[in-house]
């Protein structure tokens, strides 16, 4: 695994860690689950690749879980600047008074497991099962 995956995987983990999170470890072929009490020894008896988490696809999403989604996105707005200023350049811009918009969606999306960070496409991540982590 390299470096730059290495610390994009165990900063993802880490995020998760208050909510637990299922891992599968493959030195044997078990499924685990991890949180802050146990991750450290996790780690200390585990190889940096031999691990891939648990994830849900956002595609998995219940319509309750959109309803919510989209009522956190309200709290935060993407602003894309016209084509003549940056085309490829985009600001997430915080509405909320206490700049905690953002911060609100992605425990949202730590909390319910979603891979945001698109780990699963990247071979970082498996995906879960329909009901791995109960809704």
């Amino acid at each position: 695994m390299e470096k730059k995956q290495k610390k994009l995987i165990t900063t993802d983990i880490c995020a998760r860690l208050p909510y637990g999170i299922k891992v599968h470890r493959f030195s044997d072929n078990a499924d685990i689950d991890i949180d802050t009490e146990n991750f450290s020894h996790f780690l200390e008896y585990s190889e940096d690749d031999e691990f891939k988490p648990y994830l849900r696809p956002l595609s998995s999403m219940t319509e309750d879980e959109k309803k919510v989604y989209h009522k956190l996105l309200q709290m935060s707005v993407t602003v894309v600047m016209p084509n003549k200023v940056r085309k490829e350049t985009s600001y997430i811009v915080d509405l909320e008074d206490d700049g905690d918009g953002l911060n609100h969606l992605y425990d949202w999306f730590n909390e319910n497991h979603f891979d945001y960070r698109g780990l699963i496409p990247m071979g970082l991540a498996l995906e879960a099962s329909e009901n791995m982590y109960k809704i």
